[in-house]
């Protein structure tokens, strides 16, 4: 167990807490909690490639404990009705397409490494920034005024276009 997959399974652990905050209405511990899932994204992802300490199980937790945030924290914002809940079914949608399409190439014995693309980078960003936003607007009640919707938009948009490339890529993989 090296310090950087500590440090992930402690984000793990701290996305049910935020849940919790958000369904009781706790909004700024949420939003605090959140924070420190995205900072310990950072902080493990540092320590990995500055010291070393890489490994095959960080290589899968990582992205597992990101992703187990991103759709918990979208599925509950739409629950509560922070967000619409189109948003979250399409942020929602893209992971399931990805995760179905790694377990379809595993079972068929066609594995497919999934890299993260210039398009998924940028829609995790936005994902993520959104996310806050949400938290933030309803516990400081800061606002985007008009650009609210042009914002989610956005975020839509490169969901579906993350989910588009990788499912091409996906494809090109399966027809070789």
């Amino acid at each position: 167990m090296t310090i950087p997959n500590i440090i992930t399974i402690g984000r793990l652990i701290i996305v049910p807490i935020v849940i919790v905050m958000i369904m009781q209405q706790r909004w700024a511990t949420a939003f605090a909690l959140f924070v420190v899932a995205g900072i310990s994204d950072a902080v493990d992802g540092f320590i990995a490639r500055k010291f070393d300490m890489k490994s095959e199980f960080g290589a899968y937790i990582d992205p597992l404990a990101d992703k187990s945030l991103l759709v918990s924290i979208y599925v509950t914002l739409a629950i509560v009705g922070a967000i619409p809940g189109w948003l979250a079914i399409v942020v929602v949608s893209r992971d399931a397409m990805i995760v179905a399409a790694v377990l379809l190439s595993w079972v068929m014995s066609r594995p497919v490494e999934i890299k993260p693309l210039i398009v998924s980078k940028l829609n995790t960003g936005a994902q993520l920034a959104f996310a806050a936003y949400a938290l933030a607007a309803n516990a400081f009640g800061v606002g985007l005024g008009g650009l609210e919707e042009i914002v989610m938009v956005l975020v839509a948009t490169l969901t579906i276009a993350s989910a588009g490339a990788y499912l091409v890529g996906w494809l090109r993989h399966m027809s070789t």
